[in-house]
């Protein structure tokens, strides 16, 4: 397990010593959202029987685990590949599963220290209730596991800093922001419906929002079965391509 400790270590070490970078700046964009969009629509919109403050918190903190996981492990590995750095990871005796676990483990710290350091500037914002903690760390842990995972994919998928951008513009962005961070869904027209039951990211955020609120858009049972087999799913493909050494072992 030194070959694994190592890697975990290097990787979280990496986006540590430029916290302000990758913490303090996604905390002061989830703040910038909640005073555009929580003083604008406060008092005016309630959701679940809560004030609006107290459901777009919840939604801004998840946003910020999903989209911060996500970008450390595809990050690191893009990194890695253009620097040329990636063969001393390559080199030594390192297990696939040690390569996964490392690569995302540090990208659910990453995910889950922004995602707290939201929740501390912005707690002050609403009175919020905790209706089932259990379920918040369960969902926020499993979250956080699966953009890292996913980050991972790219990370070895992507072999520009082009690809890479264009998976987080077009796919992680949207998909974030259409998962109802700042709405809920049965708001929208039936056909919006639709649609977003087959974003996963939704289940994801409504599943840590009832952790908080008690309240939800789907029941959360269903969203932790959907949220455990696409996690499933996606280390499945991980694992698959870090064995084979897929665009790794050029």
């Amino acid at each position: 397990m030194i070959g694994f400790r190592t890697l975990l270590y290097k990787e979280v070490l990496r986006f540590w010593k430029v916290a302000t970078q990758t913490i303090t700046a996604p905390i002061m964009t989830a703040m910038m959202y909640l005073l555009i969009f929580g003083q604008a629509l406060e008092g005016h919109v309630k959701v679940h029987g809560v004030t609006y403050m107290a459901f777009l918190i919840p939604g801004l903190v998840m946003m910020s685990v999903l989209q911060n996981a996500f970008a450390n492990a595809s990050s690191s590995l893009i990194q890695s590949k253009i620097t040329g750095n990636l063969v001393f990871i390559m080199l030594p005796p390192l297990s696939h599963w040690e390569m996964f676990f490392a690569y995302v483990l540090a990208a659910v710290v990453r995910g889950l220290a922004v995602g707290l350091g939201v929740f501390v500037v912005t707690a002050w914002f609403a009175h919020l209730s905790f209706s089932a903690p259990l379920w918040i760390a369960l969902f926020a842990l499993m979250s956080a596991f699966v953009l890292g995972t996913m980050g991972l994919i790219v990370g070895i998928w992507a072999e520009k800093f082009d690809q890479l951008a264009g998976f987080q513009n077009f796919v992680i962005v949207p998909a974030t922001f259409l998962s109802g961070v700042f709405y809920s869904i049965n708001s929208l027209p039936p056909i919006w419906q639709t649609i977003s039951h087959f974003n996963p990211f939704f289940y994801m955020i409504d599943g840590f929002r009832y952790g908080f609120t008690g309240q939800s858009d789907v029941d959360p049972v269903r969203s932790l079965v959907i949220v455990t087999i696409f996690l499933f799913a996606l280390t499945a493909v991980a694992m698959q391509m870090l064995r084979t050494g897929y665009k790794l072992r050029h």
